[in-house]
């Protein structure tokens, strides 16, 4: 069980402070771990489930989904489905299996949404492309007539890498809405837009790094434009070739300069690996406002 207790990550934090550490640095060893295999997806394609076993790997391509059909990813650390009707993901969710760098002790919906906004007619003749699938690494393209979706996720404790990439025509519109327990805020450390919930687990008082853990990630986009923003829904145009990504725990408050503009062939020179401090933990997070409606 879950219980919001801001004011124990409010005393962490000024213990932090007090402590004169207003800026820490991750341990590169602590990076490094982050890239063990922890997790396990399996992939639910036309009621065919795939879960290559101890390394191996499980490719298809080209395979026709029914109407109705839903593409359905578990993991021992997240989840989440793929509707081709609409080329959007939903219900991605933290398990909250035991790990030491979980960040809820139950399913938590991070994301009940993230849907593009295409026409029927982009939206017709979906087929998957592709899959590729190994122990805690899935990358997803769906094709329509009017283009491609890329989904690459990781199955990781703190989420790890989760990307919708479009290739269509032209830009292309996403609107991110939060789980029910999750609200958008800015951080007072950073000055940037997060996401959390206000909450840390009671069975993970205290983390490795001396402070206490709590549900909190942020939007990574890359070139994209922000259109619309409030405590739970995000709206975004993305070049063909841009993404949307999220990172989740410490990746969301480094202070980092953000993703390149890049849209082929993008190196993965935006992974930190614990080279930039990172500020504490938000002390009592409050949601964005709704923006006032003409």
């Amino acid at each position: 069980m879950i219980i919001r207790s801001p004011r124990k990550v409010a005393l962490a934090a000024a213990a932090l402070l007090a402590a004169g550490a207003a800026l820490t640095l991750v341990p590169a060893t602590a990076a490094q771990a982050k890239d063990e295999v922890k997790g396990n997806f399996a992939v639910t394609v036309n009621g065919k489930t795939y879960d290559p076993k101890g390394g191996k790997e499980d490719k298809i391509k080209d395979v026709g989904i029914p109407v109705g059909e839903k593409i359905v990813v578990n993991g021992v650390n997240v989840k989440f489905k793929i509707d081709p009707a609409t080329l959007g993901v939903y219900d991605y969710t933290l398990t909250g299996a035991p790990d030491p760098e979980r960040m809820v002790t139950e399913p938590t919906v991070v994301f009940t949404s993230k849907v593009p906004v295409l026409s029927a007619a982009q939206r017709s003749g979906v087929k998957l492309e592709r899959m590729d699938l190994k122990d805690d690494n899935v990358t997803i393209i769906l094709r329509s007539a009017g283009g491609k979706m890329k989904f690459q996720a990781k199955d990781h404790a703190q989420g790890g890498i989760f990307q919708q990439e479009p290739e269509f025509a032209g830009n292309v519109e996403i609107e991110h809405t939060l789980g029910p327990k999750l609200f958008y805020f800015t951080n007072e450390f950073t000055g940037k837009i997060n996401f959390g919930d206000g909450q840390d687990p009671v069975t993970k008082a205290q983390s490795s790094t001396g402070y206490h853990e709590m549900l909190l990630g942020k939007d990574s986009p890359q070139v994209t434009t922000k259109l619309y923003q409030d405590g739970a829904v995000t709206r975004w145009s993305v070049a063909s070739g841009g993404r949307m990504g999220g990172v989740l725990g410490e990746d969301a408050i480094e202070l980092s300069q953000g993703a390149t503009n890049c849209t082929s062939k993008c190196q993965a020179q935006n992974r930190i690996r614990g080279s930039v401090p990172v500020p504490p933990l938000p002390t009592d997070p409050t949601p964005l406002p709704v923006p006032a409606q003409n």
